[in-house]
């Protein structure tokens, strides 16, 4: 579930980034072009862009000039990698507190989620 209260060139990095992470681009492919993506997602060919440009700054996406966007040598473990660092810093803190509060443990979520 993507997060609506993120500016839409942001959303359209989380689509991208879980592609890129779930195996439909792996490093080295051809990511579709700017034109092809803004019309399959709805959105600004400029929002596109804005968010390879952001990829393309951490080195993620490679530019071949007359060619396209594709994805970067080691993109994949590196974007795992600050994904996981993200998830940890920003995002599991207020769950586990919010399991603290509610005494929920770590058995009974991983049941939960095996049910």
């Amino acid at each position: 579930m993507l997060d609506q209260s993120k500016p839409v060139y942001q959303r359209l990095r989380d689509v991208i980034a879980n592609a890129i992470l779930d195996g439909q681009f792996g490093d080295g492919d051809m990511l579709p072009s700017v034109r092809s993506l803004a019309a399959e997602q709805g959105v600004n060919p400029l929002t596109v862009a804005k968010a390879y440009q952001s990829f393309q700054d951490e080195g993620l996406v490679i530019v071949k000039r007359g060619v396209g966007m594709f994805v970067s040598d080691g993109a994949t473990a590196r974007l795992r990698t600050m994904m996981r660092d993200d998830f940890l810093t920003n995002i599991w803190p207020p769950v586990a507190e919010q399991m603290r509060r509610i005494g929920l443990d770590a058995r009974a979520l991983i049941d939960a989620v095996d049910a």
